[in-house]
């Protein structure tokens, strides 16, 4: 972008990106992201840095992937102490805002680069879920019911919370975003739904219970596919034993749906604000999540998957100088999201940065080449990386199988190549592309060796199972629930 301008940057937590109506979902109602799409460039190929929130919305502030900056896990939170986009922003005398979630340590002392910070979420006492550090002989958690149990009409802590940030973002884009008071502001507005309990505001739970649901893919038992790292996932956190039947899930699905229109909606308040403020032709917008949600494909809920639904993210960019109702096909990541931000704004990094500006790959400048996601925490005893390029992803799990899948062919991921005599040298080639970027032996020991370190300054193995399951993160005012 050549001009200096106003950013706004819109983030949700768990939105699957097949979710949406411009993506085309046979069903749900996003008309104000459709909206966006169509006033802007949408992504179709985007991934998180890790399919879970901490190391993802550390990555996401960095602008570097995990492996990069090594906040590895839930039980290792964003302190501040590697210079994030916020940072260089703030050095260059922008105002840098954040309202809602960020899921940073939130320490005394901690700077998280901000300056000022608006009912943040951070990890619970600063340590977040200790349990997750565990990484070998895993136990199933506990509380692997609240997927089930909550799914239904009604309200929850998050939903109140995200109404707030609402609410709270339309004032400071009103007050604050209109005062003329130097460079251009960067606001980042965090949402915490479609983020379960899947208690969905009845006006839209109801909008969906009624439609008599479609299962998901592959759920059935004898439909669903085997691998050590999912088997394991799905053993340790264990959400789909405890749907009783068909109406569980479909009342799971008419939830998860209902979050993602009413956060929808919320987007839609804060888009409106910025019309109204006078501000949208002097804006920059990006729209993404923070990774995705299984959704019951598989009998997966949750993340923590390299699957589309988990580790793909919704990604759409719209303002001044961008194409309007554009879809991009080529893969693109959150490392991307912060030479976006930095440079819309006129800010220089204050340090590397692994990604390329997505304004520039709107614009036509279309790096050819790999993007990564990977995943050392909850559920996993074995570092895992996927490599997504071209048409192919590839996921490499240390010491155990590989998978491969063709997404031209294949988008729905049901046939795993990696086993196939035919795509041989293309798993090969993967792997060797996969080790010019790194080597996933010694990033499993270093994030394991870190874990060891932290699990040791909490008290040990023992002390943190003890602790018990965080339940989620609550919102801010409330207490944390352990099952």
């Amino acid at each position: 972008m050549t001009e200096p301008r106003n950013v706004l940057v819109i983030m949700s937590d768990e939105h699957n990106p097949k979710y949406l109506g411009a993506a085309g979902h046979p069903y749900i109602a996003t008309p104000n992201l459709d909206a966006l799409c169509a006033r802007g460039t949408r992504f179709a190929s985007a991934y998180t840095t890790c399919p879970i929130c901490v190391p993802a919305r550390a990555a996401f502030a960095v602008g570097r992937y995990v492996h990069e900056i090594g906040f590895w896990d839930n039980g290792d939170a964003y302190d501040g102490s590697i210079p994030s986009w916020h940072h260089a922003l703030r050095a260059g005398g922008h105002r840098v805002v954040s309202i809602g979630k960020l899921h940073f340590r939130g320490q005394p002392g901690d700077d998280h680069g901000f300056t000022r910070e608006i009912v943040p979420m951070h990890v619970v006492d600063g340590i977040g879920d200790v349990k997750g550090l565990v990484r070998d002989d895993i136990p199933t958690r506990k509380g692997g019911d609240k997927m089930a149990k909550y799914a239904g009409p009604g309200e929850s802590t998050y939903t109140v919370y995200d109404r707030d940030i609402a609410s709270r973002a339309q004032i400071w884009l009103h007050e604050d975003g209109t005062r003329d008071a130097g460079p251009p502001w960067v606001l980042f507005v965090s949402f915490v739904a479609p983020h379960f309990p899947l208690t969905a505001p009845p006006e839209w739970f109801y909008r969906y219970a009624g439609m008599n649901l479609p299962m998901p893919k592959q759920y059935r038992s004898d439909e669903r596919p085997r691998h050590p790292a999912i088997d394991e996932y799905a053993r340790v956190v264990d959400y789909d034993p405890h749907f009783a039947d068909e109406r569980d899930v479909r009342r799971a699905l008419a939830g998860y749906a209902g979050l993602v229109s009413a956060m929808d909606e919320n987007v839609g308040k804060v888009l409106r604000a910025l019309d109204d403020a006078g501000l949208a032709d002097d804006t920059a917008v990006i729209y993404t999540s923070d990774h995705g949600d299984n959704t019951g494909a598989r009998g997966l809920w949750g993340k923590s998957t390299f699957y589309e639904e988990s580790a793909g993210v919704p990604m759409i960019v719209a303002g001044p100088g961008l194409p309007r109702g554009m879809v991009v096909d080529l893969p693109v990541s959150h490392v991307d999201c912060a030479p976006a931000i930095l440079d819309a704004a006129g800010a220089a990094p204050l340090g590397p940065l692994s990604g390329h500006s997505l304004f520039d790959i709107a614009n036509g400048a279309m790096p050819a080449r790999p993007v990564l996601c990977e995943y050392h925490a909850i559920g996993s005893s074995s570092g895992g990386f996927m490599l997504r390029h071209d048409r192919y992803k590839y996921c490499h799990y240390v010491g155990r199988p590989p998978q491969l899948f063709d997404l031209a062919e294949d988008p729905d991921e049901l046939v795993d190549l990696a086993t196939d005599a035919g795509h041989v040298s293309i798993l090969r080639r993967c792997e060797a592309r996969l080790r010019t970027l790194l080597d996933p032996e010694a990033v499993d020991a270093r994030a394991k060796a870190r874990q060891a370190q932290l699990l040791e300054a909490f008290g040990g193995r023992d002390k943190a199972l003890a602790r018990g399951d965080l339940g989620f993160t609550p919102a801010p005012g409330t207490r944390a629930e352990l099952d």
